[in-house]
């Protein structure tokens, strides 16, 4: 068997990734107070793989990702909060994360805050955070695992254009429930980054 032909390139040093509407950054011990008030609510916990976080639960869970822009090594990944440009809220928060550096891919997820939705920041920033994977990461392949009810989610995966690989039926009992998992993906070959204006 011969050695993967892909090479993950650097991370960068810093990351600030703008928008018209969102601005993407690493997150820090600052943002934990405005994370707490959507990771908190039980609502949209629902598909998470955690219940309602408090500041001292999202330390403890993802605290040694502060400011970081790596996503080799044990535990690491990276996660950035939306900040809505408009009055710098901090709406939501997107993580790339289970890098498999042979293959060039990676999974990504985000937690968006209801007040925030309806208005198409969810889809902007998720878009942004695919972007950055590909021409900043060098990613190769992006995969997106998603609870078959999390409708909202399911709808944004698809108005991404990404492609609706697998239905995983019944596959992991959770949240007192078996659950099935819809996997998306999208390859840097067929992501199609916005135009600039």
């Amino acid at each position: 068997m011969s050695a993967s032909p892909f090479v993950l390139p650097s991370a960068p040093a810093s990351l600030e990734v703008v928008r018209d509407r969102v601005r993407l950054r690493p997150f820090l011990e600052g943002d934990l107070d405005a994370m707490a008030v959507y990771r908190g609510d039980a609502d949209v916990c629902r598909f998470l793989p955690f219940e309602p976080q408090t500041t001292d639960d999202i330390r403890r869970r993802i605290g040694h990702l502060f400011g970081q822009t790596r996503l080799e090594g044990d535990r690491a990944g990276v996660v950035l909060v939306i900040e809505r440009v408009a009055d710098g809220a901090i709406i939501g928060d997107l993580v790339l994360f289970h890098l498999d550096g042979d293959a060039g891919s990676a999974e990504i997820g985000w937690v968006l805050s209801p007040a925030a939705g309806g208005q198409g920041l969810a889809t902007e920033a998720v878009r942004a955070l695919i972007d950055t994977a590909f021409s900043i990461y060098g990613l190769r392949r992006l995969v997106a695992r998603i609870d078959a009810d999390n409708v909202r989610s399911l709808a944004l995966a698809e108005r991404l254009g990404m492609r609706r690989e697998a239905h995983l039926v019944e596959n992991e009992w959770f949240k007192g429930r078996w659950s099935d998992e819809v996997d998306y993906a999208v390859l840097a070959r067929e992501w199609t980054p916005p135009r600039e204006a």
